[in-house]
């Protein structure tokens, strides 16, 4: 009999763990190697990031075309058995027709989700007025919510990380996108532990927040009702960290001293990649 995951069983399986309270640990890989050691250390679904694919590109973040996004999703989803959520940015379109369509590729690549947020690239103008941003998320859950795979899709709102630090606006661009079919809401960029709660409490689907210094543990996390933590590009950047700590010490000291740090990294290689 066969034990094939199929991708409509990724996507069930992906909102069914999503619980208020029990938070699921959701980190963003940015390429196979990381998926892979990521789901050898026991997490029970990945996210790509945007950010991070983009460093593995020699790229800042926002400079992906929608095919190589796709391409880069199509990957990891086949790479394994875990369910796998794309952050899609603004769905690489400003309309709902362009939205629809990055919707309607992205089911193709195997994923169990995607994310679609507000931000419109506008250093002037840099969220969607909220009608717009609405009919974007009606756009993408019409698509993603159609056939026989149910992708799950988590709507932004990126109020917080362009310096729009409303609360009331959040709230309502949630409530919102709850109304236009989304089955995740994430507002990137809360940190007080109140903001949060309140953001909980004010919306019936399930919250994610990105993980940020100095915000509650994920333990607090869960007492506010969160239901799914992320790191966005957080991992990659550490990952890049200490290549530049390793690189700078050979280069300044001549020693070798990130050696010690080796040993773990090879011992979750070869625990996590296929012969």
């Amino acid at each position: 009999m066969s034990t094939t995951i199929t991708q409509a069983d990724k996507a069930e399986r992906f909102l069914r763990l999503h619980r208020r309270g029990e938070p699921l640990l959701m980190p963003n890989a940015w390429d196979l190697g990381s998926a892979a050691i990521l789901a050898s250390l026991g997490f029970r679904a990945l996210a790509t990031t945007s950010s991070g694919h983009a460093a593995t590109l020699g790229r800042l973040d926002g400079s992906v075309t929608r095919e190589e996004a796709l391409a880069h999703a199509s990957a990891m989803a086949a790479a394994t058995e875990l369910p796998v959520s794309a952050d899609l940015e603004k769905a690489f379109a400003d309309d709902p027709d362009g939205v629809a369509e990055t919707i309607r590729l992205a089911r193709k690549t195997g994923l169990a989700g995607c994310s679609v947020e507000d931000y419109s690239g506008r250093a002037e103008d840099p969220v969607y007025e909220r009608g717009l941003a609405r009919e974007r998320v009606v756009a993408a859950a019409e698509i993603g919510h159609s056939g026989p795979v149910r992708l799950v899709l988590t709507a932004r709102a990126e109020n917080y990380l362009h310096g729009r630090e409303d609360l009331g606006d959040t709230i309502a661009r949630l409530q919102s996108y709850q109304d236009a079919g989304a089955d995740v809401l994430f507002a990137p960029g809360l940190s007080a532990a109140h903001d949060i709660r309140r953001v909980v409490e004010s919306v019936d689907r399930p919250v994610s927040v990105l993980v940020r210094p100095g915000m509650p543990s994920t333990a607090e996390l869960a007492g506010l009702g969160v239901a799914r933590v992320s790191v966005g590009g957080a991992f990659a950047f550490a990952a890049l960290g200490a290549l530049c700590e390793a690189a700078e010490e050979l280069r300044d000291r001549g020693t070798y001293g990130y050696f010690e740090r080796t040993i773990s990294g090879a011992r979750a290689a070869r625990n996590a990649f296929r012969p």
